[in-house]
């Protein structure tokens, strides 16, 4: 993905289909981000460059309880392609990737 106003806009509009809410506030982030899954709100650093917003985002979508049912035909393509993203960094690093999306407990 490139790194422009666009990719940051559509990995938000990912978000906002799932019914989060994508705040940029300052604080004390370790790693640049705070979910808060009980409020669905997602909190990212408003330091942080674009560059770095945008890596944040492709971190913590996987992570999140996302339905592709609920998803736009479009924005769905967008996420699939955050998750094939996540899971070829996860087999190059040796670790299992998280996919919420299929998570029984959330239907």
């Amino acid at each position: 993905m490139k790194y422009t106003q666009a990719t940051i806009n559509k990995l938000e509009q990912i978000l906002d289909e799932a019914s989060y809410i994508v705040r940029y506030e300052r604080g004390t982030f370790q790693s640049g981000y705070c979910i808060l899954e009980q409020k669905k709100v997602v909190v990212l650093n408003k330091f942080l460059q674009l560059e770095g917003k945008i890596n944040t985002m492709l971190d913590i979508i996987p992570q999140l309880r996302i339905s592709k049912e609920e998803l736009s035909a479009e924005v769905r393509k967008t996420y699939e392609e955050v998750l094939e993203r996540a899971r070829v960094a996860a087999e190059e690093s040796g670790n299992k990737p998280t996919d919420n999306s299929e998570n029984p407990a959330e239907q």
